[in-house]
């Protein structure tokens, strides 16, 4: 666990250097060229470009647009509010007023810092001829193509190389879950797996999220394909939690217990990527119907006791379904790519 926190530590400050290079090399270049084509304000072009280099390409490209369109808006108020106003304090605080609302009812807030700094020019120049709303564009656009352009270069093999990584732990992880279970059912468990459960689901959430960026940065819908596993994961790391209470709950272990710790052991091995679980799901359905046959327990005890790993049973057929709907969800392109491919 050690090792696995010091790689991740790693990786987040290696993403962040990556964004800190784009950003100081990106900023550099934009002031350089709009000090060769001789604009106004020339470091503001540095500005926008730092302002529009988001953790992905999707982000950066709509935020791009979304800077068009706001500064035609913002060059509109100031076209307006500086003909009536002389005082630039309030010319400046009226017009900021109407960019932030506008932008927040829009859903465009990351637009607003661009759109005060390109405000502030014109409003303190007062100089709304063409050559002047054509340098605040030319700052505005040299920062945006900036931005866009470097944010094509990105480390997507190894994040590939990283989502898969957590697949594999998750996998694991799961699998010592099922086996702790198992222990339980044979009174060796020793609970170690149980109190790391809830930190697991919360590294899946990152996992998620993750995900969603590598997608953001391919511009393919195929790594959808990462987003539906994480997800998948997720919804039967809860399902453990559930199937915790369940086991918390049983007073004495009855006989069939041991058939029981003998699945979950069989079905850990099948907890991966690359298997469909309908073998899995036809022997717990012989194993539930084997339970339903038996012989009613003697005492409420065993009653209880039975009634919960009859739970315990059902849990896993809701864990086992999950991965039936991911594996049924899959396309054809997904198939092939990420099935056929592994095997």
């Amino acid at each position: 666990m050690e090792e696995y926190n010091s790689r991740k530590k790693l990786r987040k400050y290696g993403k962040y250097l990556l964004q800190a290079v784009k950003i100081g090399i990106g900023s550099s270049i934009a002031i350089y060229i709009a000090q060769s084509l001789n604009l106004n304000y020339a470091v503001s072009a540095g500005t926008v470009t730092l302002l529009t280099l988001m953790t992905s390409k999707l982000e950066t490209f709509r935020l791009s647009l979304s800077r068009f369109l706001t500064f035609g808006v913002t060059l509109a108020l100031a076209l307006l509010v500086v003909s009536h106003i002389d005082n630039v304090w309030l010319a400046y605080g009226l017009i900021l007023m109407m960019v932030v609302f506008i932008a927040q009812s829009l859903g465009l807030q990351a637009t607003i810092s661009v759109n005060a700094v390109v405000a502030a020019h014109l409003v303190t120049s007062r100089d709304l001829t063409g050559p002047s709303i054509l340098n605040e564009f030319l700052l505005v656009l040299i920062g945006v193509t900036l931005a866009v352009a470097l944010n094509l270069f990105h480390a997507n093999y190894s994040h590939r190389r990283e989502i898969i990584a957590s697949m594999r732990r998750v996998e694991g992880e799961l699998q010592d879950i099922l086996r702790e279970v198992a222990a339980y059912l044979k009174g060796e468990m020793t609970g170690q797996v149980w109190r790391e459960i809830g930190g697991i689901e919360g590294e899946l959430q990152e996992y998620i999220k993750s995900a969603w960026e590598y997608q953001d940065n391919t511009f393919h819908s195929h790594p959808e394909y990462y987003i539906s596993y994480f997800e998948m994961r997720l919804e039967q790391f809860r399902i453990l939690h559930r199937l915790h209470g369940e086991i918390k709950r049983v007073r004495s272990i009855p006989q069939q217990a041991a058939v029981v710790a003998e699945y979950l052991e069989y079905l850990s091995g099948y907890v991966v990527e690359l298997n469909a679980p309908e073998k899995q799901i036809e022997r717990l359905e012989a194993l539930l119907e084997d339970m339903r046959r038996q012989e009613l327990p003697a005492t409420r005890e065993e009653f209880e006791s039975r009634a919960i790993l009859y739970h315990v049973l059902m849990d896993l057929q809701d864990f086992l379904e999950c991965k039936v709907r991911f594996v049924s969800g899959l396309n054809d392109s997904q198939r092939r790519r990420y099935w056929k491919a592994a095997k």
